[in-house]
């Protein structure tokens, strides 16, 4: 009934805001799992079952000798953290509260900070289980040397941010056509599997075969992050600046895609899915 007359301030507001995003991020992890210990194992085994398929595949295949020299099962989970990292945000930012939501029926909640706690929440699970398996593998087996870690985390959250990007422009257009944009989201996903060039070595490619996978940011991504993390090897053919670019361009695509969806968002749209 009476409240007190609070001066807002660009840092008070600032200060709210993300406030906000903290408490929706921590809503967004829980929701997974009701006990986040054991989503977060969930995630980790998700994480162990494919570092043990794709390696198998390898030996199966006889592609080790392609690999980079070095440790070959962290050649092998060095593509699958960085294919994980960007699938996974992009699943959550598509799967995010949008303009119809009911969250978004609560003053200071908007579907830009929906978007924001839904990656941050991906980013923490991906960082803390790809922690948890290299730990284990260092002490556990061998004693694993990244040459450059803050390198290879850069690029950890370069694959963070490009799939934010392009989750967010899948997003903006998810009301319009959810059905659609679901397929293409999904196809999208699961074509990274292949894409993104995580069993191949972009140096040992041939031109005509380095063509398919030059579109995709996450290729260059995963090429770059292995002249980071092994000592022996030196991406030519693969450019940071290119995932960078492509980064920027779908986040402003995707922020100027929100913003006219919110503008013309309808309480039909959520009865329709």
């Amino acid at each position: 009934m009476f409240r007190p007359v609070v001066r807002k301030t660009p840092a008070r507001s600032a200060l709210a805001m993300l406030e906000l995003i903290f408490h929706a991020t921590v809503r967004s992890i829980r929701r997974s799992h009701g006990n986040a210990v054991i989503g977060l194992l969930l995630n980790i085994m998700q994480t162990v079952i494919m570092v043990v398929v794709f390696y198998v595949m390898f030996d199966l295949l006889g592609l080790r000798g392609n690999a980079i020299r070095g440790d070959f099962l962290l050649y092998v989970m060095s593509g699958i953290f960085m294919f994980m990292t960007h699938t996974k945000v992009v699943g959550a930012v598509v799967g995010s509260d949008g303009p119809t939501s009911a969250m978004m029926k609560h003053s200071p909640m908007n579907p830009i900070i929906a978007i924001a706690a839904a990656a941050l929440s991906s980013l923490y699970i991906q960082i803390l289980s790809a922690g948890v398996v290299l730990f284990i593998y260092h002490a556990a087996f061998t004693p694993i040397t990244i040459f450059d870690p803050v390198g290879t985390m850069a690029m950890l959250f370069l694959a963070w941010g490009t799939g934010l990007a392009v989750g967010m422009v899948f997003k903006s257009a998810m009301p319009w056509q959810p059905e659609l944009i679901g397929i293409l989201s999904t196809l999208y996903q699961r074509a990274n599997m292949i894409a993104s060039g995580k069993m191949f070595v972009a140096n040992a490619m041939p031109t005509y075969i380095l063509a398919y996978f030059d579109w995709n940011p996450l290729f260059h991504i995963i090429d770059q992050s292995r002249g980071f993390i092994f000592l022996n090897y030196n991406p030519h053919y693969s450019s940071i600046s290119y995932a960078v670019t492509v980064m920027i361009i779908c986040i402003l695509i995707g922020l100027m895609g929100e913003f006219y969806t919110r503008k013309h968002a309808s309480s039909s749209w959520g009865a329709k899915r």
